[in-house]
């Protein structure tokens, strides 16, 4: 009982401290593709996909319906603010035809920070702010899989006067559920001092679906708040928003119920200004099947915690952790702005949650820590390598040992013989099922680089190379295979895997030499002095190979066997950040300056065959530039796509530099390549 106060008594004085410090210092200007509101992970993920979060229903990542409704009720009349008043599809069908929340919001403003989204309303004679928060703090591991976001909300009079008002939060069961088929169960309770209510399937088949465009249907999707000033029930839409409408509070009388929503209700009392949050969480109960054993999530690793916990902790930790999202996310803007102009800070602050969402962290059995990829919009497959390589620079940036975590996975299936070929394996199954690689084609010269790359930057990270010695065996397999294979490359897939197999592909060669010359470094910093001045000479013999192969007068050329062709040349960034000082200084000079008269509207096309790009390769070819503003030349055509995109989803990396359209790709991790600007410098001057 005593407990249960505390907690209490914790979260209501988080609802009244103020939340001002927290507040950015400048806005985003960038008009987002989609909004982000709540992201804990790949399957937990809702955005908004318009200029106004009224306009339309909420959604997952994949466009499925993640229906969140919001109202604010003053002086009795209500005013929606979230989500539209009208069924979700196959999902509402007896939704009836009656309306209650009819009347929106003014919206005045939308602005997206790092771990912040926050939205301005009018309604009617009060002015409301709110504030979806997800406190990613990398250097926490229990906190950034804590499955639970805030929603907060602060309201202030526009004539001095007092109103009397209440707020409403409710979501559908299409929260917990892949499809509208599927038979649900909602329910309402009180524990650890706060309200919850509920909603999941009734089959509960954990960890059985697979796939790509799918969402989860297993475990349960949380509204929660402090006890006090809280009402809450389960039921059908029109009937919740009925008595809220005519309330502004729930009965609470339904515990449980089938196919029902659920909703939280909050009295704001007669006042000038107040505030308060509600907390939106998921238990996923198992996250990954990993070599046929389940993991439960990071946060319940030992199985010695609960949901209900989870979100106790984040109540008690509201007041500081709003604070501490407040600090960073002006922290990143001013940060990115002094390395890449501004344009290039508010990219970072939209990509900022995508990319960390897009994981899932759960530890092996050997006690390995795990973040694993979901390749979203691709085709589903878990811990891929070549999504591993572009999303990395983020990890590295704020904490090596997450970067290490997305590279475990591959270590541990080949050193235990489950993959036995000489280079790495391109994934280790499909999402959440990790049961070996399951991609049909493999990127031998692509993912021994990528490995080897990663592991040089975590050692350059930490100063040492006791991670590469722990794994030493397999990179020196690696490592002999790109000497063997990798200067002119045959007929194998890269990365960008969706323009298909081609042979002699230059950028790829790189990404060898950038290996080999990785692995020289390793063993330089263990000591290896002879293996070290082996593989560096080979590289920079590759190198000069290279340089001529590829010469096409003022560029050089996509494939070594065909004149008149150009490419990226992103994978020579490493050269640069790792301080290699493996290929001539002119051959980045040259493929700049003719990159600089190849863009388009959107952006640098990512070849000379076809006019779409990469966002992230766009990033990483710009920063091969040695001054802030030819960086930024390359970074506002980006910026463009991102502002103008006609097609509102997540953030996409594929997408046409003519026309303000993306390529099937979104919500994808690799948007934390965004940060290998960031780590300019980081390495090299160090030393």
């Amino acid at each position: 009982m005593k407990k249960n106060l505390f907690i209490t008594i914790l979260a209501a004085a988080s609802l009244l401290a103020t939340a001002r410090a927290a507040e950015p210092a400048q806005r985003n200007a960038l008009r987002a593709p989609a909004y982000p509101l709540i992201t804990i992970d790949p399957y937990t993920s809702c955005w908004s996909a318009g200029d106004y979060l009224y306009d339309s229903h909420t959604t997952h990542w994949t466009g499925q319906p993640f229906p969140l409704v919001g109202a604010l009720r003053v002086d009795g009349k209500v005013y929606r603010f979230m989500g539209i008043d009208a069924p979700t599809g196959a999902f509402d069908a007896n939704f009836g035809g009656e309306r209650h929340f009819s009347v929106p919001a003014v919206q005045r403003s939308a602005d997206v920070q790092a771990m912040q989204t926050v939205y301005e309303f009018v309604c009617g004679p009060v002015e409301l702010t709110l504030t979806f928060t997800a406190p990613l703090f990398l250097d926490d591991l229990d906190l950034i899989s804590r499955p639970v976001n805030y929603i907060s909300y602060k309201t202030r009079s526009l004539d001095g006067a007092a109103h009397d008002a209440q707020i409403y939060f409710e979501a559908s069961p299409a929260c917990a559920v892949n499809n509208a088929e599927q038979e649900s169960v909602s329910k309402s309770y009180r524990k650890e001092g706060l309200t919850f209510v509920s909603t999941g399937s009734k089959e509960q088949k954990i960890l059985h679906r697979k796939g790509d465009q799918i969402k989860i249907d297993w475990g349960y999707f949380y509204l929660s708040a402090a006890d006090n000033g809280t009402t809450q029930s389960v039921g059908g839409a029109m009937t919740l928003r009925k008595a809220f409408a005519a309330n502004g509070k729930l009965d609470g009388k339904a515990a449980s119920a089938d196919n029902a929503n659920i909703a939280v209700a909050r009295s704001l009392g007669r006042s000038v200004e107040a505030e308060g949050m509600v907390m939106a969480g998921f238990d996923d109960i198992y996250s990954i099947q990993y070599f046929k054993t389940d993991l439960r999530p990071y946060w319940n690793r030992k199985g010695d915690s609960s949901i209900e916990r989870q979100f106790a902790l984040a109540a008690r930790d509201y007041t500081a952790l709003k604070r501490k999202c407040g600090e960073f996310d002006r922290e990143l803007m001013e940060s990115a702005t002094r390395r890449g102009g501004r344009k290039y800070a508010e990219l970072c602050a939209l990509a900022y949650r995508q990319a960390i969402a897009a994981h899932k962290l759960v530890e092996a059995p050997n006690g390995d820590l795990m973040l694993l990829s979901k390749e979203n919009a691709s085709n589903g497959s878990i811990g891929t390598v070549d999504i591993t390589y572009p999303s990395a620079p983020l990890l590295l940036y704020y904490n090596p040992e997450l970067c290490k975590a997305l590279l475990n996975h591959i270590f541990y299936y080949s050193e235990s013989g489950k993959w036995k070929k000489p280079f790495p394996a391109h994934d280790v199954g499909t999402y959440p099922q990790a049961n070996g690689q399951t991609y049909k084609h493999d990127m031998p010269v692509e993912e021994s680089g990528n490995m080897l790359v990663l592991t040089a930057a975590v050692a350059a990270s930490e100063g040492n190379a006791e991670y590469a010695r722990k794994h030493w065996t397999e990179l020196t397999r690696w490592a002999d295979y790109l000497v063997e294979n990798g200067l002119d490359p045959d007929n194998q897939l890269c990365t960008d895997d969706f323009a298909g197999h081609f042979a002699h592909n230059a950028n790829l060669s790189i990404k060898a030499i950038m290996g080999i010359a990785s692995y020289g470094y390793c063993a330089r910093l263990l000591g290896m002095e002879e293996t070290a001045a082996k593989y560096a000479a080979k590289a920079r013999e590759m190198a000069s190979e290279w340089v001529k192969m590829a010469d096409d007068g003022d560029h050089y050329r996509l494939t070594f066997d065909k004149s008149g062709t150009w490419s990226q040349k992103y994978n020579l960034v490493w050269d640069k950040l790792l301080g290699f000082d493996i290929f001539p200084k002119e051959v980045t000079q040259k493929e700049i300056a003719y990159y600089l008269g190849k863009q388009n509207r959107y952006g640098l096309p990512l070849d000379s065959r076809r006019q779409w790009t990469k966002a992230d390769w766009i990033v990483w070819s710009a920063t091969l530039a040695d001054d802030r503003e030819t960086f930024e030349a390359f970074i506002e055509p980006l910026w463009n796509f991102m502002n103008e995109t006609v097609l509102r989803v997540p953030m996409s990396d594929w997408y046409k530099t003519d026309v303000p359209a993306h390529v099937i790709f979104k919500a994808r991790a690799v948007v934390g390549g965004y940060w290998i600007k960031m780590l300019e410098g980081k390495y090299t001057n160090s030393k």
